[in-house]
Order: structure tokens, then C-alpha cells, then sequence
């Protein structure tokens, strides 16, 4: 933590909490369900999945407990690890309990939108603003529209929806969303305002710095990925994207951080943990220049997981190993969705002229 950081005061007195909960009131999940999701805030934030283990190792004794919060943070946690039909049980099973937990549709929608099913993330998205919850509708219908090929109306929903709110949080995940969709569009300067935007709100939130790292390499500014990334190495995604840029500008410390990114795979091989295969997808192709296990791992990826970032990393396998019939799912996606960013289509149709093997 850094000295300036209260996460670990936080910490102290929520697991205060927990143990008196456990003498007093030993059947209440409510102190633990608090502190599990602190965790999951942190490993969120941070890029950091030992928070997760704290998170499960929190809830363990509560079991089947009847509790909506309890089955929502337990939810959150499954689709961190990608298993997104346990996940969507769990939340199914919170609103049960509470029709009214707008997180549980917000969480829904959001599976829905990784796994490509734009219908059933839109109900999701109706069922918020039947709750009254704008910035949560505004957010999911708002990414659903540009997923499915309405960026100019996504990217007016989701301005409305950042002009209507001034909690920090919420901006800071509208700026990151109003940033990609821009950058999709070729509007490049407009997306670098809504990330610096972004990052001038000071929140630690490792998906906007993988997506401003992204960003970065697009344009061609390596040296400026290294200086924001520089101490992110705890996280996998940001490590792999601080590793692209040393080994593009050639800096010694690259080689130790592509062998530290080669250990963390193999260890997670090792677990059965199969949460980072687009990253390591982008390992094997941009730093190993293994294009053939590259598209191997990213096909696996885009069985389970088809945001348009998993697109491109199967597109661009695809193509570096010549594989047409690989890159076939993400073209079949680009058709059916009709995503509009001109980088996926020019990939789509260059993988889709390269000769049969």
C-alpha cells in the first residue's frame, strides 16, 4: 500500500469486524460479505488476483447462506475467474432473494457483453432503468450499443450518463468506456482526453491502465507506457504490456520481465487457472514470436471470452501465423455484431484472404 493509501486501515476494521461478527453473531454474513468485497475492489483496482483467494477464503464458512450480498460478491468473484454461468446462478439467485440488487443486472449484463449475447446484456441494461438506476443503464446500454455496432449513439449515451454524475468511480469507469469507443472510432485525440480525464482522478484501476497502455502502443509511444507501468509489475495484463513496450525500445530490463511473465503462465498452467490465456496469447506472439501458439491460446480465449479486445488478439494470431480458419469465430462476429473500428475489420479481411493451409 502506499503511505498515502488508507486501503490498509480499511482493511484492519473491516476483518476487526469480521472476528467479532464471528463470536457475537457467528450465522450473519454481513461482515464478511463486506470485507470479501473490499477484496475484490482491491483486486480489481490493483490487478492483483491474491485478493480474490482472500475473498473466497472470507465466504468459505457461510456456504449456501441466504444472503443477496453475499451471492453477489460470490458472483463477482466466479466471473473474475471466467466461470461466467456460476456467476450468472449466483446473481440469478441474489435478485431472487432481492429483486431490487440493481449490481446483480449490472453484473449479468456485463457477462453477456464478454460472452457476445447483446439481447440478453440489453435486457439486463432495460432492467436497471426499471430500477431508476440511470448511470448503471447508462453504462451497460451505452457499451452494448457500441459493441453492437452504434458507436455514435454509445458514445452519446455514455456522455449524457458522465454528465449526470459526479461520483468518482462511476466517471472514472465512463471516461475509460468513453476513451475506447473514440480510439475504436479513429478519433484519437478525443480519446486521449477522456483518459487523461480519467487518470487525473487519481483512482488506482488496472482496466484503465491495460486500456491506456493499449492506447499508447497503438500510437506508437512505448516510452510513455514504461513510465506509467513502470511499478504495476504485481499484475499479469500490466506487466505483459510494460514487457511489450521494454522489449520495443530495447531496455535491459525487458528480458527479466518477459522470463517473470513466462513463470506466472507456467505457474497458472500448473493451478488449471485459465483467466490470462489473451494475455498469454499476446506473450507467445508479440514477445516469443510464436504465432502458431499464439492463435492456439487465443482461439481457447475466444471460446469462452469475445469482447472485441479477445477479437483482435485472435485476428492478429491468426494472421501472424496464417491461419484463416482460426480467425474464422472473430470474423463471424465482426458480421454478425457489425463492430464498426476500422483496425478489426481491415484484420477480419486480411485473415480472410490468406490462401487455405
Amino acid at each position: 500500500m502506499r503511505p498515502t493509501d488508507t486501503s490498509a486501515r480499511t482493511l484492519a476494521v473491516l476483518r476487526a469486524d469480521v472476528l467479532l461478527a464471528a463470536k457475537d453473531t457467528p450465522a450473519n454474513p454481513s461482515a464478511a460479505t463486506r470485507l470479501a468485497e473490499h477484496y475484490f475492489d482491491l483486486a480489481m483496482a490493483l490487478g492483483d488476483p491474491r485478493y480474490v483467494g482472500y475473498a473466497d477464503t472470507v465466504l468459505k464458512p457461510f456456504g449456501q447462506a441466504p444472503s443477496a450480498g453475499l451471492l453477489g460478491v460470490r458472483g463477482q468473484l466466479q466471473q473474475y475467474r471466467h466461470h461466467f454461468q456460476a456467476a450468472l446462478d449466483d446473481f440469478d439467485a441474489a435478485l431472487k432473494i432481492d429483486p431490487q440488487f440493481a449490481s446483480a443486472h449490472a453484473w449479468r449484463g456485463a457477462i453477456f457483453l464478454v460472452q457476445a449475447k447483446y439481447p440478453e446484456a440489453q435486457n439486463e441494461c432495460a432492467a436497471l432503468r426499471n430500477l431508476g438506476r440511470a448511470t448503471l443503464y447508462g453504462g451497460c446500454q451505452g457499451l452494448a450499443l457500441a459493441y453492437g455496432g452504434q458507436m455514435g449513439a454509445a458514445l452519446t449515451l455514455l456522455k449524457n450518463t458522465l454528465n449526470a454524475t459526479q461520483v468518482k468511480s462511476n466517471r472514472l469507469w465512463l471516461l475509460t468506456r468513453l476513451a475506447e469507443v473514440a480510439a475504436w472510432r479513429g478519433q484519437t485525440q478525443q480519446a486521449e482526453k477522456y483518459y487523461r480525464e480519467a487518470l487525473a482522478l487519481n483512482l488506482d484501476d488496472g482496466y484503465l491502465l491495460a486500456a491506456w497502455a493499449d492506447f499508447l502502443l497503438d500510437q506508437q509511444r512505448p516510452a510513455e507506457v514504461v513510465t506509467w507501468l513502470s511499478k504495476w509489475v504485481a499484475s499479469d495484463g500490466l506487466l505483459l504490456r510494460l514487457a511489450i513496450a521494454e522489449s520495443q525500445l530495447s531496455l535491459p530490463t525487458a528480458a527479466a520481465h518477459v522470463q517473470a511473465l513466462a513463470d506466472r503462465f507456467a505457474a497458472a498452467k500448473l493451478r488449471g487457472d485459465t483467466t490470462h490465456l489473451a494475455e498469454e496469447a499476446r506473450f507467445q506472439l508479440q514477445l516469443r514470436g510464436n504465432a502458431a501458439v499464439a492463435t492456439r491460446l487465443a482461439a481457447s480465449n475466444y471460446a469462452v471470452q469475445r469482447e472485441p479486445r479477445d477479437a483482435r488478439v485472435l485476428l492478429e494470431a491468426a494472421l501472424a501465423a496464417g491461419d484463416s480458419a482460426a480467425a474464422q469465430p472473430a470474423r463471424d462476429w465482426l458480421k454478425s455484431s457489425r463492430f464498426e473500428a476500422a483496425t478489426w475489420r481491415q484484420l477480419g479481411q486480411a485473415t480472410a484472404e490468406l490462401p487455405p493451409r
